[in-house]
């Protein structure tokens, strides 16, 4: 994955703090895709940003995460309704839950089993699928 100009709408980070998935959960308000659910740090692309960019800035603003580019190990696009999304992958020690600075977008945030999460019901259910497949490939 380069980082270009290339046409997408949005990018998403599953961050995992050893062995658990970062998760944030929606506020609940009718006007939003999935209100309530359980979803993962990103979001809408701003001008000309890379998709590394934005799926770093999003997670830098949602939960106060500051990550180095490096640290993104998997990364897919994929292709929903509203334009094309990259979904990318890192890891970092447990430890690192204690740099959480939540902001100002959901309700909260937890640390979820990454199995829970993709069979939870208010998982937002393109993510889950996109981790998934995460984690078959990194089994393999």
């Amino acid at each position: 994955m380069t980082s270009t100009d290339e046409d997408f709408a949005g990018a998403k980070l599953a961050v995992f703090l050893g062995q658990d998935l970062l998760v944030i959960q929606r506020d609940d308000k009718p006007d939003i895709p999935y209100p309530g659910h359980w979803d993962l740090p990103g979001g809408g692309r701003e001008a000309g940003e890379s998709p590394v960019a934005c799926a770093l800035r999003e997670t830098r603003e949602e939960v106060g995460l500051v990550l180095p580019q490096e640290l993104l190990i998997w990364s897919r696009a994929y292709q929903l309704p509203h334009g094309r999304v990259w979904f990318f992958a890192a890891h970092l020690p447990a430890a690192a839950s204690g740099c959480i600075r939540f902001g100002n977008e959901g309700q909260g945030w937890a640390l979820m089993a990454p199995d829970a999460y993709c069979a939870h019901p208010l998982a937002v259910p393109h993510f889950a699928q996109q981790l998934v497949e995460y984690l078959a490939a990194k089994r393999t």
